[in-house]
């Protein structure tokens, strides 16, 4: 593991040098596994930047914890594209007239900026498992770099742990500040926008498909249009319920009474009272979502094609997608409780009933993979 993380953080240094000193430090944090309870975690370890900053492959549902033994409940996501999220609003009106939760940080919006991010892992029982802010600080005050530290927040940094735990996350958000790391814009649509190549046919027969409105209807929650000259990141920030089944895998799911709710809990507490919002995650960008392994929240699909599929036929065949009851009923929708299900999105391509043709055809799906493969970031494995 200490191998594999260093030879990240030389990779990474050629690719964004020079650094100011706050960045560099923020990045010597990023990839230190020193700071985690067991000595084996860092935040590259989840986030690597080889993939995106996402989960290498196999490693979305990520396992951490003091002694490397805690499954976590979600899917890791990448860390790219972040920095245009709004702040979170639980009333935003969006362009269409339409009022819905949207912004924020994580899956479920409970964290305000990208610095505020970085605190859950370093903290979570699951993770990195520190037990307070205070224990964090003291293996940043115990490392190889705690005199670059001094020297950029201050030869007192230390005396106060509060003081030093904010200058942490400081640093960690410097880095993800940083545009050839975390917003390169370079892959393959990107130089589309730019007028450097022309897309295939079968890609842009894909772009179609992405924003028909009765097709894919994919950019009514994941922009395709650039705004005041920056590209899009394929997403616009809000929070849906597309009805993903439960995945068997999450070792939480082995309880029948747990649900991840998103919006309403068990992570976030503040909305358990929106009832309404039950089941909502974040849109996250689709920008190099064609080398992922894990999608939706709960990293219930392994491969893009079986994800797109599962939006064409998840009403024309719920049999193939959720658990049975006594009897060989349908449990449809079974990762929220049956009270909640009135919450499932129903908008295309998701309009359909058994025996309903589907909204795409088998080649349809093919042409949209096609476009979103060319999503990717160049610096990213595939």
């Amino acid at each position: 593991m200490m191998l594999v993380l260093a030879s990240l953080v030389a990779a990474g240094a050629r690719a964004a040098d020079p650094l100011d000193a706050k960045a560099e430090l923020g990045r010597r944090l990023f990839f230190d596994p020193g700071l985690s309870a067991s000595g084996k975690l860092a935040c590259a370890s989840c986030h690597n930047p080889h993939y995106a900053y996402g989960p290498p492959p196999g490693k979305a549902l990520a396992v951490g914890g003091a002694r490397m033994r805690d499954q976590g409940t979600r899917a890791v996501p990448s860390l790219r594209y972040l920095r245009s999220s709004p702040e979170f609003s639980v009333d935003h009106k969006f362009s269409d007239g339409d009022v819905g939760p949207v912004g924020g940080f994580t899956w479920d919006g409970r964290a305000a900026t990208i610095r505020e991010q970085a605190r859950l892992p370093l903290l979570a029982a699951n993770e990195m498992a520190n037990p307070s802010p205070r224990s964090v600080v003291k293996k940043v005050r115990a490392s190889a770099y705690a005199g670059e530290f001094r020297a950029v927040f201050g030869e007192d940094i230390f005396d106060e742990s509060r003081r030093a735990f904010a200058a942490v996350l400081d640093a960690l958000g410097a880095f993800q500040s940083i545009p050839a790391e975390f917003f390169p814009y370079s892959s393959r649509y990107d130089a589309f926008l730019r007028g450097e190549i022309e897309l295939t046919e079968q890609e842009e027969r894909g772009v179609a498909l992405f924003k028909d409105l009765k097709k894919g209807n994919c950019a009514s929650c994941h922009i395709v249009s650039s705004r005041a000259g920056v590209p899009p990141t394929f997403t616009d920030y809000d929070f849906a319920n597309v009805g993903a089944p439960r995945n068997h895998e999450i070792h939480a799911n082995a309880n029948p009474r747990y649900y991840d709710l998103g919006l309403c809990g068990p992570l976030r507490r503040d909305l358990a009272a929106k009832k309404e919002y039950c089941g909502f995650f974040r849109a996250p960008t689709l920008r190099n979502v064609a080398i992922r392994d894990a999608f939706f929240h709960n990293g219930v699909f392994h491969t893009l094609h079986d994800t797109l599929v599962f939006y064409v036929e998840r009403d024309l065949y719920p049999e193939k997608y959720y658990s049975h009851k006594a009897g060989g009923r349908v449990r449809q929708y079974d990762d929220f409780p049956a009270d909640l299900v009135i919450n499932v999105d129903h908008d295309p391509p998701f309009d359909r009933k058994p025996g309903d043709a589907p909204a795409l055809t088998d080649a349809e799906i093919e042409d949209l993979q096609a476009f979103l493969e060319t999503l990717t970031d160049q610096d990213a494995l595939r």
